[in-house]
């Protein structure tokens, strides 16, 4: 048996036997994969899952959004209306403190005539 021979043998014998762990590879990577059972099902399922939460995240966004913009404009419609009775409160108090002494003569007379 010459050296060249050795080498042949032992190239086939390596051969084989990675051959064999290229199988027992392949039965794992095809078990891993299993879209039921395997890591494929459950990355399957997680992609599912995120997808829903995108859709309820962006769902919450706009309803968030609507709902600021509505109080947003409650608070302003509030302001405005605060303003208006803020007004009509010191148009009041004038007219109620107004002495009769800043009327003109003429209607000063007709007032306490009339009794007003």
């Amino acid at each position: 048996m010459t050296i060249e021979t050795i080498l042949q043998a032992a190239l086939v014998v390596a051969s084989v036997g990675l051959a064999a762990f290229c199988l027992m590879l392949a039965r794992r990577l095809r078990r891993l994969n299993d879209l039921e059972t395997g890591l494929g099902g459950a990355i399957a399922i997680m992609a599912a899952e995120v997808d829903r939460l995108e859709k309820a995240i962006r769902s919450a966004r706009e309803e968030a959004t609507e709902a600021s913009e509505g109080l947003a404009a409650e608070i302003s419609q509030a302001r405005k209306e605060r303003a208006l009775w803020e007004l009509r409160q010191r148009i009041g108090a004038a007219a109620q403190t107004e002495p009769a002494a800043n009327l003109p003569r003429r209607l000063r007379k007709r007032k306490e005539v009339s009794g007003v």
